[in-house]
């Protein structure tokens, strides 16, 4: 498998630049890049209380709240997500939402009791137990989400740039489950998009195209800071042709099937002008048109995109058409005047002796 090349890992591709601690310049640029799992920009809001959660004839405390990216940092403006849930589980076995509020900070009103408090931002989040008291003033609850954001990207060799709609980065956590898979945290995310996660270590696979190259890394996220990642992949573009001479236009209904040097297949296409992305390294091209069957081998190497023709002359040996038939030899004769001598050794069964029936209906003996 090609390799992955992170900061400060020796012999490796993965060039990670972070950014100076969250700012109000880095606010800009989670605000500036397409979000994932956010409502558009929102007002600071009173929550929406859920009829029935308040006791009748209670005294409604209003509860402020606020959420940081970093414990020194400054309250986060948009894009949060705020749920408060009764502590008590419902008949279902669930907390019973009592309150939710979108956009940058909130002010909840609350009855005297224990409430759970979860605010999120983008995939990260922080959950919080909150005493309303019977009487007096509720302290501004300050929610610190520990979390910064990642930004990837990838190149195909040294500095091709990829077409975003070929390449997919999925997230998974570091920690590997005792049957052997990571947790999914986000799947098919685009590049140039800012994912908000909770600071840590997270395991990125990125694809580019939909054959075999496919690149995994760990990522290191810091709280209060835009992390950018960019992949290196080791894999080109290729497009096949059929031709009848070199250079020559592409012959239609072909069917394609290529092998890696192994023997095994990684992809298969029906066109004049398949195109695949295909790891580096060696493979063979076979074309099938009609009754004729044409291979080429051919070798890709990262960041180099090319076109790779198969000429009608690289035709494949056929297989004989017919088994092979054991030919007897003529019975020798013997001493002058005697009749010649049969072998005492029995003929060999023909063909059709050993496989009955073999033809009468036209199918393949397996």
């Amino acid at each position: 498998m090609t390799g992955i090349l992170p900061l400060a890992r020796i012999a490796l591709a993965l060039a990670l630049v972070i950014f100076s601690p969250f700012s109000a310049g880095a606010q800009d640029a989670f605000k500036d890049f397409k979000q994932l799992d956010t409502t558009a920009k929102m007002p600071k809001l009173n929550a929406f209380i859920a009829p029935g959660t308040t006791p009748p004839g209670a005294l409604l405390h209003e509860v402020p709240m606020e959420a940081k990216l970093t414990a020194d940092g400054q309250p986060v403006e948009d894009g949060l997500s705020w749920y408060v849930f009764s502590p008590i589980a419902g008949a279902d076995g669930k907390l019973p939402l009592i309150a939710s509020a979108k956009g940058g900070s909130a002010a909840f009103q609350l009855a005297p009791g224990d409430y759970f408090v979860n605010v999120s931002f983008g995939r990260a989040g922080v959950t919080k137990k909150v005493n309303v008291p019977e009487s007096g003033a509720v302290d501004k609850q300050v929610m610190v989400l520990d979390a910064g954001g990642l930004l990837l990207n990838a190149v195909s060799g040294s500095d091709v740039r990829i077409r975003p709609d070929q390449l997919s980065f999925s997230i998974y956590s570091s920690e590997v489950r005792d049957d052997g898979e990571r947790g999914l945290v986000m799947a098919d995310v685009s590049p140039n998009t800012v994912v908000r996660l909770n600071a840590g270590t997270y395991h990125v696979v990125s694809e580019y195209g939909d054959v075999n190259a496919v690149i995994r890394a760990d990522i290191q996220i810091e709280a209060g800071k835009l992390t950018e990642a960019t992949i290196q992949h080791r894999a080109a573009q290729i497009t096949f042709k059929l031709v009848s001479d070199a250079g020559g236009e592409a012959i239609a209904d072909t069917a394609w099937s290529i092998l890696t040097a192994a023997g095994d297949s990684v992809g298969e296409s029906v066109s004049a002008f398949p195109t695949m992305v295909l790891a580096e390294g060696e493979y063979s091209a076979v074309a099938r048109n009609k009754d004729k069957i044409y291979q080429r081998d051919f070798k890709v190497e990262a960041g180099k995109n090319t076109d790779v023709e198969v000429l009608m002359k690289d035709v494949q040996p056929q297989e004989p058409d017919s088994a092979a038939t054991t030919v007897q030899p003529e019975p020798q004769p013997s001493a002058a005047g005697e009749p010649p001598q049969k072998s005492a050794q029995a003929p060999l069964p023909s063909y059709d002796q050993l496989v009955p029936n073999s033809g009468s209906d036209g199918a393949d003996a397996d």
